[in-house]
């Protein structure tokens, strides 16, 4: 008996000096590592996931060569994300051009321990009639239909101040709370446009997202305004500049929800906010998304990998494709 209580003994020692070990090592790899090569590292373990770090941010954004463009969009998406640990909130518009059906989408809200926001570009290859939105899989555009897209994502506290911090609240005096300050702003020509900020909890109606889209001709532009109107945003919330829409999309566009999809976004984000907790945790030595996610790699390599192949991602995607057939 005491044998066995002095191997457990020795064997907690054994773990506990190997794991300190380990953690001392990654954490002098990542100090002996210039700021280039980390980059050029982190980039090359998040390319095959569809990723990119965009160092002067210190956020996460996505690829056009993404494979989550072979994906497409399905309405279902949005309905079983709280069971993947997504709770955002959606804005899909569905406009007609050019005999096809197109939706230009945004997202914004939680995506697991991220706080991000998203736009999306897809089309039918036909015009759908009304019934059919709402389940049709749709296409992410060409490369030749691809638009130039930009938003800048910020976050307003429950106190109401903006802060980019991620605080549930923060001091007025602050002079960081009496700006705007953005989470991220992020501008390309693209079918699927980005920003996450790893390790931050926000709720939805925390977040404001403003946009901008640049649209080839006035025609297209035309459509897109009318489908903006259908769904159900007011003049307030957007504007026209030749041929760019400027939209926002923040806390006064309140959706509701059934009592169980809001308890399934409740509980979702009480997963969201104990795991965001434990990356903060876990990666205290740190406070870029550059140096955690490296450390995170030499210490938990099983972690790592477990956070950027997005998983729940998939098994979405692939349950809402069943669904629909």
């Amino acid at each position: 008996m005491y044998f066995s209580i002095a191997f457990v003994i020795f064997a907690f020692l054994l773990v506990f000096v190997l794991a300190t070990g380990r953690r001392r090592w990654a954490i002098k790899k990542i100090y002996s590592m210039c700021c280039e090569e980390k980059c050029a590292l982190l980039n090359d373990l998040i390319a095959p996931f569809g990723y990119c770090y965009i160092e002067c941010q210190d956020i996460i954004s996505s690829r056009n060569d993404a494979w989550q463009r072979d994906m497409g969009y399905t309405y279902l998406f949005d309905r079983m994300a709280a069971y993947f640990n997504m709770v955002l909130d959606s804005l899909p518009v569905y406009f007609n051009y050019e005999g096809r059906t197109w939706l230009i989408e945004f997202w914004k809200g939680q995506y697991g321990i991220n706080t991000g926001a998203e736009i999306g570009v897809y089309y039918a290859d036909r015009v759908l009639p009304g019934e059919e939105l709402k389940s049709f899989l749709f296409q992410a555009v060409e490369d030749n239909d691809m638009l130039p897209l930009s938003f800048e994502l910020s976050r307003t506290g429950p106190d109401g101040c903006p802060c980019s911090g991620g605080q549930t609240s923060c001091p007025s005096h602050f002079p960081h709370c009496r700006e705007n300050a953005p989470l991220a702003s992020v501008s390309k020509k693209t079918w699927w446009l980005t920003a996450f900020c790893m390790g931050r909890f926000s709720q939805p109606w925390e977040l404001s997202m403003n946009s901008s889209l640049h649209f080839p001709n006035s025609e297209m532009r035309c459509q897109f305004v009318q489908g903006l109107q259908q769904a159900g945003l007011s003049k307030e919330h957007f504007r026209i500049c030749g041929n760019t829409v400027h939209v926002r999309y923040d806390s006064e566009m309140k959706k509701y929800y059934g009592c169980f999809t809001r308890l399934s976004r409740g509980l979702a984000q009480l997963s969201n906010r104990i795991f965001s907790w434990l990356y903060l945790l876990i990666t205290r030595p740190f406070t870029l998304t550059l140096d955690r996610l490296l450390y995170l790699y030499f210490l938990l390599p099983f972690a790592f990998r477990r956070m950027v192949t997005l998983r729940r991602y998939r098994r979405c995607a692939k349950c809402c494709q069943r669904k629909r057939f």
